[in-house]
């Protein structure tokens, strides 16, 4: 009985363990909390973005890692590339924003 008690605290103490470094960060993934934090000023930047009745915020795109935006796809001028750099810059929590739109 009492190695049964022993082999189940070792399994749940394994289980623990991984569990963990499940959610641990690397240079290539996210960490839960990260992708959650990442995933919000996405929502953010591509809310503002549709609010502005003058970008087509269909064609831009958003991409989040790490905080560090990137937006691209295509614009009809450069002050609509401006435009939406800037609204994504007021969002919180943005480390670094590339603006990789390209005017068509």
């Amino acid at each position: 009985m009492k190695k049964l008690q022993l082999i189940l605290k070792l399994l749940l103490c394994l289980g623990l363990i991984t569990a963990f470094l499940g959610c641990n960060a690397t240079q290539k993934k996210e960490s839960t909390g990260e992708y959650i934090d990442d995933s919000a000023i996405t929502a953010k930047i591509k809310a503002g973005l549709f609010e502005d009745a003058n970008l087509k915020s269909l064609q831009i795109e958003v991409k989040t890692f790490k905080g560090v935006v990137q937006l691209s796809g295509f614009v009809d001028s450069a002050q609509s590339a401006a435009k939406a750099g800037e609204i994504a810059g007021r969002v919180k929590g943005i480390k670094e924003l590339k603006n990789d739109l390209v005017v068509k």
